[in-house]
């Protein structure tokens, strides 16, 4: 049976993850480039011996020097891949686009709708191409994981929903937001993709837990929210978070089965470019994210 790393990018307020065993923080390589920051790794105990290995990433880098649109995201999953992760839990601050998801609320996400353009992506391209399904973007076994976390600590929360990403920095216009939520929309922020889709083609099962830390400028109320509250609930949602990723880690456990939706195999019917013709300067940058497929790793 394969061992489970399980690996968690924090966003905004969460840039630590606090009670790891052995723990250090490791710079990681990437031929990407470089990664928002080091990566925290250690093991969490279980309290019956045995422990489940654990690396952090502050999406923003510790600090929050990063904006949603110069996060190298490629170099993070990258990074990530070649740390062992095998399972990504996503943390991001959001805006609500629903009246019923009210602040505080903690969103299983299980779809996207990417609005982001001034990004990389994806690993493959000219020379290299591979096509993966997104489907069904997220892991459906780490959403269980995480909805059982959410009751265990009594924390709000929808299982289901749209994360509507937007480029940013700027916040939406009324106008943006009110056709957003014309989608059927539940949440909006800067930073799930191209995060989600680069963890796929890493083989890497990924999940998102959208905190909503105010209502987005579609709501009535939304002028007369101070800073003060936003940074209030922020506070309050990485404390959540925190709890609820022990609890994941301690339901998941150290031995990890295969993926039942086959998230860590996708390459294998992804890749296009017959092996002759492929950008042999490409292939060198895939040996993490591809060299199951590529080296038999």
């Amino acid at each position: 049976m394969a061992k489970t790393v399980l690996g968690v990018i924090g966003g905004s307020g969460v840039y630590e993850f606090p009670g790891l065993r052995n723990d250090r923080w490791e710079h990681v390589a990437s031929p990407w480039g470089e990664p928002s920051d080091a990566l925290h790794f250690g093991e969490l105990p279980l309290g019956d011996g045995r422990v489940v290995e654990m690396v952090f990433l502050p999406r923003h880098g510790r600090g929050h020097p990063h904006s949603p649109s110069s996060i190298n995201y490629r170099a993070n999953i990258d990074a990530m891949k070649r740390a062992g992760v095998t399972d990504i839990i996503s943390v991001s601050a959001v805006g609500s686009l629903k009246e019923e998801l009210p602040p505080g609320t903690f969103v299983i996400v299980d779809q996207f709708i990417d609005r982001s353009f001034a990004r990389e992506k994806s690993f493959f391209g000219e020379g290299f191409v591979a096509h993966v399904s997104m489907a069904h973007p997220v892991c459906a076994r780490l959403g269980d994981h995480i909805e059982a976390a959410c009751r265990k600590n009594n924390i709000r929360y929808q299982r289901g929903g749209t994360y509507l990403v937007m480029e940013g920095p700027q916040f939406s216009t009324l106008a943006e937001s009110n056709l957003y939520r014309s989608w059927g929309c539940s949440v909006i922020g800067m930073t799930n993709m191209p995060e989600a889709k680069l963890a796929r083609e890493a083989e890497i099962c990924y999940a998102t837990v959208a905190m909503v830390t105010d209502y987005d400028c579609w709501h009535p109320d939304h002028a007369h929210v101070e800073v003060s509250d936003v940074v209030r609930v922020l506070e309050e949602n990485a404390g959540h978070a925190r709890a609820l990723i022990r609890s994941v880690a301690e339901s998941f456990g150290p031995e990890r089965e295969p993926s039942p939706e086959g998230h860590d195999r996708v390459l294998d019917t992804a890749l296009i470019t017959a092996p002759a013709k492929r950008d042999p300067e490409l292939v060198k940058k895939l040996d993490a994210v591809a060299g199951r497929v590529l080296h038999g790793g």
